[in-house]
């Protein structure tokens, strides 16, 4: 384990909401699953502004993997067990997608081609910014996993720049504004 991914699990645990999270998703016993994005990358940034943990955290993406039935359908079933089996709050902050189906929708929904994937840590590569693509997962013994395929530095260093693997999205500016109204120590490299 790296001195920067040590750092983001002692982080995490120190993220009461998040843990909480964490614990409820394992909980859920999906295949392949991490808790992705926001509320990973804004605890570090918390963290380093001196903010409350659990500070600017909208909601909870959880995302899991699953081919065996791509269908709205068997993932809705998913999520109204999940919101059934998740504790309040989490039963309406923890938001849950099926990565293996997300080719089905993303071109109609943000006007770009999307590929199958083969997991869900493939998916944190098409992320809209590397700082944005990081995924957790609380193991059956407790050890946090983390997923990070750009690394921990845009994170740790408090900056937002495009994926360069992907199109700029068309959802860049409103993420940036919406990160820098919580966050204006940021610094965003286009």
């Amino acid at each position: 384990m790296t001195a920067r991914t040590a750092e983001l699990v002692e982080i995490l645990r120190a993220t009461p909401g998040l843990m909480r999270a964490l614990e409820a998703a394992r909980g859920l016993d999906l295949p392949d699953w991490r808790i992705v994005s926001g509320a990973v990358y804004q605890a570090v940034w918390n963290a380093r502004t001196g903010r409350e943990p659990d500070y600017g955290v909208k909601d909870y993406d959880l995302a899991y993997f699953d081919a065996s039935d791509l269908s709205y359908e068997a993932e809705d079933v998913i999520i109204r067990r999940a919101a059934c089996d998740l504790p309040p709050p989490l039963d309406s902050l923890v938001e849950i997608r099926n990565q293996a189906r997300v080719h089905l929708w993303f071109e109609d929904r943000f006007g770009e081609p999307y590929e199958p994937l083969a997991s869900t840590d493939e998916a944190l590569a098409r992320f809209v910014a590397p700082a944005f693509a990081v995924g957790v997962r609380l193991e059956p013994d407790d050890t946090i996993t983390v997923a990070a395929p750009f690394g921990l530095d845009d994170v740790f260093d408090m900056v937002i720049r495009p994926n360069p693997h992907r199109p700029r999205a068309m959802g860049w500016d409103k993420a940036v504004a919406s990160a820098r109204a919580r966050w204006p120590e940021l610094r965003v490299i286009d």
